[in-house]
């Protein structure tokens, strides 16, 4: 099973990283510079950290369902926080062949967002998978992301195998946080993304607030 807490950490500590450019009309091209780092990115990173990745995107995706539906917030008010595992937003780690299915998803759909604007170049896939090793990542991790850094960008691949509008609201929330929203090819590429997935307007809205990302009018 995939290592997603290990692959985020390592991509967000990158030496190196400029966030300089983020917002300012430069291309990301791929994950050096652009990936988690915007505010909304910040602030899933923190919730990572302390509920784990693919509880954390359970969680905002189930506060923004919530929230659609009118029921009451999480208990941390207007925050997202976790959910229990053996739901719709979180298998149960007993279940492992399907956490390893969501877990990929999740970071597949990470990466492709950050190839919306720009490439990955070789030598980006080179250091990328240099800072994997130092940070002790596992074999199966580095090759997994070794196989998506390579892949072309295909949206069918990112929303295919999607399980209910449960996995789909993590699979936009998984995108939205990890790039630079504000720019006008992301947000055509998050836009296109949420009709692909059959997201209604006002669970992306809602999505966009648990985030703390800008709402697209």
């Amino acid at each position: 099973m995939i290592d997603v807490n290990g692959i985020l950490n390592a991509i967000q500590q990158q030496p190196g990283r400029s966030t300089a450019m983020i917002g300012g009309g430069a291309a990301i091209a791929g994950l050096a510079t652009g990936m988690l780092a915007g505010k909304s990115g910040r602030k899933f990173m923190g919730k990572a950290a302390k509920y784990g990745a693919v509880a954390a995107l359970g969680g905002l995706a189930y506060h923004a369902i919530s929230r659609r539906k009118g029921a009451a917030p999480a208990p941390s008010g207007d925050d997202y926080t976790t959910v229990a595992a053996g739901s719709a937003f979180l298998p149960s780690p007993s279940e492992e062949d399907k956490l390893d299915a969501r877990s990929k998803s999740l970071v597949r759909a990470m990466i492709a967002a950050a190839k919306a604007d720009g490439s990955v170049s070789e030598l980006e896939r080179d250091r990328m998978q240099s800072r994997l090793q130092e940070a002790g990542l596992d074999a199966e991790s580095r090759a997994f992301l070794a196989s998506e850094l390579q892949r072309p960008l295909n949206m069918d691949d990112v929303v295919s195998g999607v399980d209910g509008v449960e996995h789909a609201a993590e699979i936009y929330a998984a995108s939205l946080v990890a790039i630079d929203h504000e720019g006008a090819v992301e947000k055509a590429y998050l836009q296109l993304l949420a009709a692909r997935l059959g997201l209604e307007a006002e669970l992306v809205a809602e999505i966009h607030r648990s985030a703390d990302a800008p709402e697209y009018a």
